[in-house]
Formats: structure tokens, C-alpha cells, sequence
């Protein structure tokens, strides 16, 4: 990685400490884990929030920015936009700092096909009133002056953005004055069990009771339950993002095609990313879930690059073992950080394609890259549910590369199904039993 702008390596900001026990421990600190530690605390319970290395220092910080309903999972968009109301939420709060910003979001057709796909999806837009449309040629190019020929788009006018590697700490530290304890460099080697149930967690730091956990562990969610005998067919895809410096661009929101992916940022410059393209490397796991994987992977076959082996430490690399002591050491102390190195291949196509979309423009030098490891699941929409098989632990997990967008909305659900507050959307999509109650998987959109 060059130069990320939230360096995984930097000093710890967070060491509360940990106390002999608390209602609730949640487990990573992500948007998700931090957002539901946030609504746990405004409803009176103590709550400890541990991270193995920084909060948003791994892929809630190393996304592409961008707070959407549009092209959702119908499922998700009650989500979406709740989240999209709480992002403002925390905007009003913390200021302009946090980035956000309703800058509009638009799916680019380079064909009629793809024009044809995209309109399809404004039946859900309509069913939830979303002021989503299709744009006409004209229409497109006087969104985005002086851009390619596409021939129509997809366009949320209300959709938003903010900073990923700003936004998630400028949270948190919020939440611990609110009374949250955050340890950072603090990892939970296992779960406590007494009687079958979550007694409390075991910390490298010692151990903290409590009769609920909620974990949000992002791409070590899997490997952290299969500890625990529970399967979740979860893997992990390398997403490469790049940020150019201050650049003239041509509209100030943002934008996908199959080539490239950009949005402007506050500080003028553009987050690019490939548009498609993506890695998945080739471990236990990956071998092990090919079959739930297959429709999705059929999908994206085209723009799917397959690894041999992930890099020593990762979740699915054939060296990280699946069984470990909790007295000791384990693969999460061993990586405090999941920091891949970027696709330097797909990171050129892209800026060689947005060169190509806005000539006047050309070619973008870069100011940084980075990569970062999606959590997904086969149909492409996340596990928001209590864990039957260990009564007192909650998951949250297989955000899908929608995480960052409704992180919010994701904690709010979350801390509602571990007090047994009644559930303000329909969960039945996201339930974990969907990988073994025989359902049929319909993968949802992937971008």
C-alpha cells in the first residue's frame, strides 16, 4: 500500500479500560460495531467496544465513500435509508468535517443493455419512493460536461458522501465520550461460554463478563465463529481505491460505469476505483463455499481476478489456523490490520478509462492507493441476526461493499435484536438460517 491516508501503523487512540464485566461487548470497530455500540449506550446499557488493531483502519475505512439506496437489494433500501437519515444525523453533530455531503449518486450506460438493466431496477425505486431516474444521452452529458459518449444513466439526485478513513474515527470518539469504553490493539480471542450460552469474551487484555456480544468482525467474522463450530459461508474480496489530488473534475458527485468508479471528494480531489473489477484469492474457505458462491461467481466471472493463496496471516490463507487456544496468542493478535496490497493493474485501467471519459482531463497522476477486504456473502446481502447455536451473541456481518453506507442503520438493527426491541424492518433476507434451511440464494445487485 502507498501512502493510505489512515496508516494501519499509526499509534493507538483508544486504551479504556477494561472492566471485570458489561452488558454487552461488541467485537470490531468498523461503522457497523461502532454504530451499534453508539445504540446500545442510548439505551442505558455499559458497553465495551474491542479492536484488534484501529477503529476504521480496515475496510470501513478503505471504501469508496458513498452513501446510496440507489441499486440496493429491495431489501436493503428501508436501510438505506434510515442509514442515509443518520449519516445527517451525525453530520449536524460533528460538522462539516465528517465529509458528508448529498453530492448524487449515477450507474453510467455505455449500452443500451446496460441502460435497459439499471432501468429495470426503478420498479423498487418507485415502490419506495426514491427520487431515482433514468437519464436520456443529453440528460448524462449535462450531468458530467465534457465526458464520453454514454448513452443514458441511472441518477439518485438525494444519494450522499462522506470521508471513510475521517468519518468512522470522528465517530467513535464521540461514542467513547459518551461513555463506551474503545480499547484499540485489544483483540477477543474467543467467546466464554457457560451453561451454552455467552457468559463473556476472552481478551488478550483478560477476560470481561457480559450476557450479550455482538460481533461485527467484517472479513474475521467467519473465521471467528468457525472457532466456535458455527459455519458461515463468508469470503473476502480485494477492493483496490486509489485518490488523485485536486483535480478540475467536471461534476462534483459520483459516478460508476464497468471501467471506472470516482467520486469527489471535499478536499477536491477524487476517490477512483475500477468500476468491476476485483480479487478473490483461492483458500480453505474459498474451496469450501464454491458451490454457495457459484451463481454470484458466474455473474462476475468476466471481472473476478482469482489468487492462488492469500498473503501469510489473512483469514483464508491456508497457514491461519481454524482452532487455537484462547490462553494464548492467536490469528487476530497476529494481524492487527488486514492492509493487501492494491491491484496496481486495475487501478491503471481505471484511471487509463477515466482518461478516456473526460479528456480534457487525460490520465490522473494518483496521490495514493490502498486495497481493502470486502466481507460478502453468496447473494450479496449481509447476516443481520442472534446466533441460535450461541444464545447471547448477535452478528453482524457480510456487509457486501455496502457497509460503509448503512453502518448506521446496520448498528441501530443490531442493538435492537440484542435487547429484543421489536425490529423496524423486515429481517427475514438477512437471517443467518438462509445457509441452511434448504432457502434458494438469489443474489442481490453486487455493485
Amino acid at each position: 500500500m502507498s501512502d493510505f491516508p489512515f496508516h494501519p501503523g499509526a499509534g493507538v487512540e483508544h486504551q479504556g479500560p477494561l472492566p471485570a464485566a458489561a452488558d454487552v461487548v461488541v467485537i470490531g470497530g468498523g461503522i457497523a460495531g461502532v454504530s451499534a455500540a453508539w445504540e446500545l449506550a442510548g439505551q442505558g446499557l455499559s458497553v465495551v467496544l474491542c479492536e484488534k488493531g484501529r477503529v476504521g483502519a480496515e475496510q470501513s475505512g478503505r471504501n469508496w465513500g458513498w452513501i446510496r439506496t440507489q441499486g440496493r437489494d429491495p431489501a436493503e433500501i428501508p436501510l438505506a435509508l434510515e442509514a442515509r437519515r443518520l449519516w445527517a444525523r451525525w453530520s449536524d453533530r460533528l460538522g462539516p468535517g465528517l465529509g458528508f455531503r448529498r453530492v448524487g449518486v449515477t450507474y453510467l450506460a455505455r449500452t443500451p443493455r446496460d441502460a435497459a438493466a439499471h432501468a429495470d431496477w426503478l420498479v423498487h425505486a418507485r415502490a419506495h419512493g426514491l427520487d431515482s431516474r433514468m437519464l436520456t444521452r443529453a440528460q448524462t452529458r449535462a450531468l458530467i460536461p465534457s465526458a464520453a459518449d454514454w448513452c443514458g444513466a441511472l441518477h439518485t439526485a438525494s444519494d450522499c458522501g462522506a470521508e471513510p478513513w475521517v468519518a468512522v474515527p470522528m465517530i467513535a470518539r464521540t461514542v467513547a465520550q459518551a461513555g463506551v469504553t474503545i480499547r484499540e490493539g485489544c483483540a477477543v480471542r474467543a467467546l466464554d461460554i457457560a451453561a451454552g450460552r455467552v457468559a463473556g469474551v476472552v481478551t488478550e487484555a483478560g477476560r470481561i463478563r457480559c450476557d450479550a456480544v455482538v460481533l461485527a468482525g467484517g472479513a474475521w467474522s467467519s473465521l471467528f465463529l468457525r472457532a466456535h463450530g458455527v459455519a458461515l459461508p463468508q469470503l473476502a474480496v480485494l477492493s483496490s481505491v486509489a485518490a488523485t489530488g485536486a483535480l478540475d473534475a467536471p461534476f462534483d458527485g459520483a459516478a460508476v460505469d464497468d471501467a471506472f468508479a470516482v467520486r469527489r471528494r471535499a478536499d477536491g480531489g477524487v476517490t477512483l476505483a475500477p468500476g468491476a473489477s476485483h480479487g478473490m484469492h483461492l483458500g480453505p474457505d474459498a474451496l469450501r463455499h464454491a458451490r454457495a458462491f457459484a451463481t454470484v461467481l458466474r455473474a462476475s466471472w468476466r471481472s473476478t481476478r482469482l489468487r492462488p493463496a492469500a498473503p501469510r496471516g489473512f483469514p483464508d490463507a491456508w497457514t491461519t489456523p481454524r482452532r487455537w487456544d484462547a490462553d494464548r496468542p492467536g490469528p487476530f493478535e497476529r494481524m492487527r490490520t488486514l492492509d493487501p496490497a492494491p491491484d496496481a493493474r486495475a487501478l491503471m485501467a481505471a484511471t487509463i478509462a477515466f482518461g478516456r471519459a473526460f479528456p480534457a482531463l487525460g490520465r490522473p497522476p494518483l496521490r495514493a492507493t490502498w486495497a481493502g477486504m470486502i466481507d460478502t456473502m453468496p447473494d450479496v446481502v449481509p447476516v443481520l441476526d442472534r446466533v441460535a447455536a450461541l444464545p447471547g451473541l448477535t452478528l453482524g456481518t457480510g456487509l457486501s461493499g455496502h457497509g460503509f453506507g448503512i453502518g448506521p442503520a446496520v448498528g441501530r438493527v443490531l442493538a435492537d435484536l440484542v435487547t429484543g426491541r421489536g425490529a423496524a424492518h423486515d429481517l427475514h433476507r438477512f437471517r443467518l438460517a438462509r445457509f441452511s434451511d434448504g432457502s434458494r440464494l438469489t443474489p442481490g445487485p453486487a455493485l
